[in-house]
């Protein structure tokens, strides 16, 4: 199977309210101190994370909460989608899940037919009828952590594919999945499959990071979206660090395939992700 797969078009996951209210809750920085530290009144402040968009507060909100002004502006005028990448050997499936989607993603050599699985969304049924119109051969399947609607169809994909192995990260163990590490290397022909571990969102959340390919492609799960993040439920310091440390130091061309949301690039969240303010000019 050649050729590249139109991705769908899936919206951006967050608002620019939704980035304030996790880098509040990340820093644990009330309105009170929002009020304090920006000389904004409590009104203005309630009006923007209700949605209610102001550029002028919201720019003046963003270096509060360590937000880069310019992108969360951009958010808020709804300026920016990423565009998104073409490349061969990768397909996303996205799956309704109450007050959201939910993304799970197929990846494959073109010349082996050698095929990955990444998460199941709630719904994995396409993504087996691909594999098997395609007559690609399931290795392995990798989980990114264990939030329920990242593996909801589990069941599904291990009774069609009983002697395909999961894997998962050590610290969120599921029944008949065997522990990942971070740093730990799986070699399948051409293609190299490193895990990362991209903890913060959730305990032990697991980056995938896939050469081989036209170009490195990183499985990240809820570690990072197209303009936004994970909420840092386990800590929002961690979730910080682990980005910047194990995936912003990717090529800039690396195609990043986050759990929810569209489909992005390293050199577009380095450009355009308010969580990151060092990479703006």
């Amino acid at each position: 199977m050649s050729g590249n797969i139109q991705q769908p078009v899936v919206p951006l996951e967050d608002l620019y309210e939704d980035v304030l209210g996790k880098a509040m809750r990340g820093l644990g920085i009330s309105v009170e101190v929002l009020v304090a530290r920006s000389g904004l009144t409590r009104e203005a402040i309630a009006a923007v994370l209700e949605g209610e968009f102001d550029v002028e507060v919201v720019a003046a909100l963003a270096p509060v909460l360590n937000l880069n002004a310019s992108s969360l502006v951009a958010m808020g005028k709804k300026q920016w989608q990423p565009q998104t990448p073409a490349i061969d050997g990768v397909a996303m499936f996205n799956t309704p899940y109450p007050g959201m989607t939910v993304n799970a993603y197929l990846i494959w050599d073109p010349k082996s037919k050698d095929a990955f699985l990444f998460d199941t969304g709630t719904d994995a049924r396409a993504m087996l009828e691909m594999i098997n119109n395609a007559q690609l051969k399931a290795r392995a399947i990798f989980l990114t952590h264990t939030h329920r609607d990242h593996i909801m169809d589990l069941e599904r994909l291990q009774q069609a594919l009983p002697d395909v192995p999961v894997y998962v990260g050590r610290k969120e163990p599921v029944d008949g999945a065997m522990p990942v590490d971070d740093q730990q290397q799986f070699v399948f022909g051409d293609i190299s499959i490193e895990a990362r571990l991209t903890s913060g969102h959730s305990i032990g959340g697991i980056s995938y990071i896939v050469t081989g390919l036209d170009r490195p492609v990183a499985v990240v799960g809820d570690a990072l979206f197209a303009s936004s993040m994970g909420g840092g439920m386990i800590s929002w310091a961690d979730a910080l660090a682990n980005n910047r440390s194990k995936l912003f130091t990717l090529p800039d061309d690396t195609v990043v395939c986050p759990g929810h949301g569209p489909m992005t690039s390293i050199g577009e969240e380095k450009e355009h992700n308010p969580c990151y303010p060092e990479f703006k000019m």
